[in-house]
């Protein structure tokens, strides 16, 4: 399990309106447990897209990060962080 340190959220641009409703870019600095498998030493980001289409929202994708280089951590969400996840999206895509 890991916690929400902070955040930056961001509208993602759509010049050509080829996506229904909006869409929003989450980074999100998250602390990790040492004995958890996502772990990293240089710490970990995950990096959302959140879509919004008629009040409903959902995440679109998502993705780990070491917050050092950037580089991609294959692990997927358990469930109830998945929900805590979108939980909080929903609470903070107005700060775009």
């Amino acid at each position: 399990m890991f916690t929400i340190k902070e955040y930056t959220v961001e509208t993602v641009a759509d010049p050509f309106k080829i996506l229904s409703g909006e869409r929003f870019e989450f980074l999100i600095d998250l602390e990790v447990e040492e004995d958890d498998e996502l772990h990293h030493e240089a710490g970990v980001k995950l990096r959302v897209i959140y879509a919004v289409e008629n009040g409903a929202g959902r995440i679109v994708k998502y993705e780990f990060l070491t917050a050092d280089t950037g580089k991609y951590i294959d692990i997927e969400m358990e469930d109830d962080e998945l929900a805590m996840v979108a939980q909080f999206c929903d609470e903070n895509y107005g700060q775009a």
